[in-house]
């Protein structure tokens, strides 16, 4: 049994060195860790009726 009924612990801070130093070590890290992202696929050639209604929804005027 401890002498004090309510001990109190001390943590001590972080000097801000110490402190940038954790948060580099973090995103360092992350970045060693972090997944590759999957490369973007290619869309395949447009049809032409997908074509067409693209281009003719850029080139018209907007409704008034």
């Amino acid at each position: 049994m401890s002498s004090h009924p309510n001990p109190e612990v001390i943590v001590p801070r972080a000097s801000e060195a110490e402190t940038a130093a954790v948060v580099a070590a973090v995103e360092q890290f992350v970045r060693d860790t972090a997944q590759v992202a999957a490369p973007a696929t290619i869309e395949p050639a447009l049809n032409a009726w997908k074509q067409a209604a693209l281009l003719e929804g850029i080139s018209r005027q907007p409704d008034q």
